[in-house]
């Protein structure tokens, strides 16, 4: 059975769960009231019992592994040899731009598909701006990349530096 008072008892107990303590009357009322009402008794039961666990503090304390783990990185050495440019971006210069050539070729040859003829003449105008933003990105990305991985080769290779 609901308690037709349990909405005015809560919220007079959350008012009590801030800062200010809950004035006399109110305490007086809520000890009536638990006495009646078994629900909202069991209710206020477990709200203490949630509230006694957050002010213990009942998560463990957590160590400072900190200090602990920086110290062990500055006593690492660095292992093996220094790696090659190219190992360390998995392509050659050389494999970058035909990769490229590959890309450039293939997105305008995207048009002349058997499904671009239906799409143009079903969509019109309005397919232009999402495919002209697609392939921009691609290009832009794919030249972001490439200029990133060699910077060094090709500041070498147009002097540069």
């Amino acid at each position: 059975m609901k308690c037709p008072l349990e909405e005015q008892v809560m919220n007079k107990v959350y008012e009590a769960l801030g800062e200010r303590p809950l004035p006399l009357r109110y305490r007086l009322y809520l000890g009536l009231h638990r006495l009646y009402c078994p629900r909202c008794d069991e209710e206020l039961k477990r709200l203490e019992a949630v509230q006694e666990l957050l002010e213990t503090g009942f998560l463990p304390e957590v160590p400072a592994l900190e200090d602990v783990i920086m110290e062990e990185i500055y006593r690492e050495e660095p292992h093996g040899p220094a790696l090659d440019r190219d190992l360390a971006t998995g392509v050659s210069f050389r494999g970058w731009v035909i990769s490229g050539l590959i890309i450039l070729v293939t997105l305008p040859a995207s048009f002349f598909g058997m499904n671009a003829v239906k799409l143009s003449a079903s969509f019109g105008s309005s397919l232009l701006l999402p495919l002209g933003l697609t392939i921009g990105g691609i290009v832009t990305s794919y030249g972001a990349l490439f200029i990133g991985s060699h910077l060094n080769e090709l500041s070498q290779r147009f002097r540069l530096h």
